[in-house]
C-alpha cells in the first residue's frame, strides 16, 4: 500500500479515537436534533482536512498529524459545539477548500490559484444565505470578536470555563507558532540555502507566497472583527484565521526539532516567552485568589493550571535550546520532549472544553 495512504488512514485513526473519546461520555444525553455523530465527523473532518494541507508545507508526517489536531481538537472548533452542528460542518469543509488552490494549476495556468483561494470566503457566504433562507442561524449573526476576547489567546481554558468565544490555541504550541512565524518571516535566499530555522523544505514554498497568505490571514481576521454583513456571523471567519495559524505549529514544531545551534537564540527567546507568560498568568491567579469569600477561586485555579502547562512548555524548549547549543543532533529525544507535552497539553485542554460545553 501507498506510504501516503498509509499515513492517512493513521491520522484518521487517530482523529476518529480521539473524538469518540471525548464525546462518547455525552453521546446518551443527546437528542436525534444535536445529531451527535456529525459532532464527531465534523473534529475528524476538519483535523484531516488540515493534516492534508499541511503536507504542502511540512515535511514531518508526526508534525502534520498535530498541525490537524491543532485546528480539529481546538478551542474555536470545540467552542461551535454549543451552536448547531452545521456551524462545526462548514469550518470542517474550510481546510478542504483551500486545496485545490494549494495543490492546484501549474505552469501557464498557476494564476488561477488567486481565484481557487476565494472559495472557502465564497462558501462562508453562500453557506449562511441559503441557511438564512430556510430560517436557520447556525451562528448567532451578531457575534463577533471584540478586543476584550483577546485575552482568551493566554488562557482559553478560563475563556470556555466563562462561556467566552473561544479562539486561539493550547499553550505550548505557542511555542511552535512562534518559531512558525520566524520561519516564515525569514528572507527566502535564507531559507533555500538552508539556513536559519530551515532543514529540508519545511517553509520554503510557503515563503515564496508569503504575500497571499498573509492577505488570507489578515482578511479573514478583520472580518471577524467586523459587523454582520448578508446574514453572516463574523466569527467564522476566525476558522481562515485558525487554519493558517495551525499549519504554521506544523512547521514551527519541525524547526524546533531541527534546530542547530546557529538557531538557538530563537529556541532560547520561545523559552523565556513561554516563561513570562507562565508568571503573567500566576499573577492573574493571584489577583483572583484575592477576591472576597473566595467566589472566583475557580478561575484562580485554572490560571494555575494554565501557568503549569506554559511552565512545562518553558522546560521543554529550554532542552532543545541545551541539546541545540551542545551540538547534539538526538532527534528521537527532541521529539519525544516536544511530542509529548504538546499531545498532554491538546488531551488536557480539550478534555476540560468539551466536559465545560457539555
Amino acid at each position: 500500500m501507498n506510504t501516503k495512504y498509509t499515513r492517512f488512514a493513521i491520522a484518521a485513526v487517530v482523529y476518529t479515537v480521539f473524538s469518540v473519546y471525548l464525546y462518547r461520555p455525552y453521546f446518551k444525553g443527546f437528542n436525534a436534533l444535536q445529531l451527535q455523530d456529525l459532532i464527531v465527523a465534523n473534529i475528524c473532518l476538519a483535523s484531516l482536512g488540515t493534516y492534508v494541507l499541511s503536507r504542502r508545507w511540512v515535511a514531518g508526517f508526526a508534525e502534520s498529524v498535530f498541525a490537524g489536531a491543532i485546528y480539529g481538537f481546538g478551542p474555536f472548533a470545540l467552542g461551535l459545539a454549543k451552536f448547531h452542528p452545521t456551524a462545526g460542518f462548514l469550518v470542517a469543509t474550510i481546510p478542504w477548500l483551500f486545496c485545490p488552490a494549494v495543490f492546484g494549476p501549474e505552469g501557464k495556468y498557476k494564476p488561477l490559484r488567486i481565484l481557487l483561494s476565494l472559495l472557502p470566503f465564497l462558501a462562508i457566504v453562500l453557506f449562511f444565505q441559503v441557511s438564512a433562507r430556510f430560517g436557520l442561524y447556525p451562528i448567532p449573526i451578531k457575534l463577533k470578536l471584540h478586543g476584550a476576547d483577546l485575552a482568551g489567546l493566554l488562557a482559553p481554558l478560563v475563556a470556555a470555563k466563562r462561556h467566552k468565544i473561544l479562539f486561539g490555541f493550547y499553550h505550548v504550541p505557542i511555542a511552535a507558532l512562534v518559531m512558525g512565524f520566524c520561519m516564515f518571516l525569514a528572507p527566502l535566499e535564507i531559507l533555500r540555502t538552508g539556513g536559519i530555522l530551515h532543514k529540508g523544505r519545511l517553509l520554503t514554498t510557503m515563503a515564496a507566497r508569503r504575500f497571499g497568505i498573509v492577505v488570507i490571514f489578515a482578511v479573514a481576521t478583520i472580518l471577524a472583527f467586523c459587523d454582520s454583513f448578508m446574514e453572516i456571523g463574523p466569527i467564522i471567519f476566525l476558522a481562515i484565521s485558525t487554519l493558517c495559524c495551525s499549519v504554521l505549529i506544523g512547521a514551527g514544531m519541525q524547526g524546533l526539532i531541527s534546530a542547530g545551534p546557529a538557531d538557538r537564540r530563537p529556541v532560547l527567546l520561545i523559552a523565556i516567552l513561554l516563561g513570562v507568560l507562565a508568571i503573567v498568568t500566576l499573577l492573574f491567579a493571584t489577583k483572583y485568589f484575592q477576591i472576597v469569600a473566595g467566589l472566583a477561586d475557580g478561575y484562580a485555579r485554572l490560571l494555575t493550571e494554565t501557568a503549569k502547562m506554559y511552565i512545562l512548555g518553558a522546560i521543554a524548549v529550554a532542552m532543545l535550546f541545551l541539546i541545540a547549543r551542545a551540538k547534539l543532533r538526538i532527534h528521537p529525544v527532541r521529539q519525544i520532549l516536544l511530542y509529548a507535552t504538546m499531545a498532554l497539553d491538546i488531551f488536557l485542554g480539550a478534555r476540560f472544553i468539551v466536559d465545560t460545553i457539555l
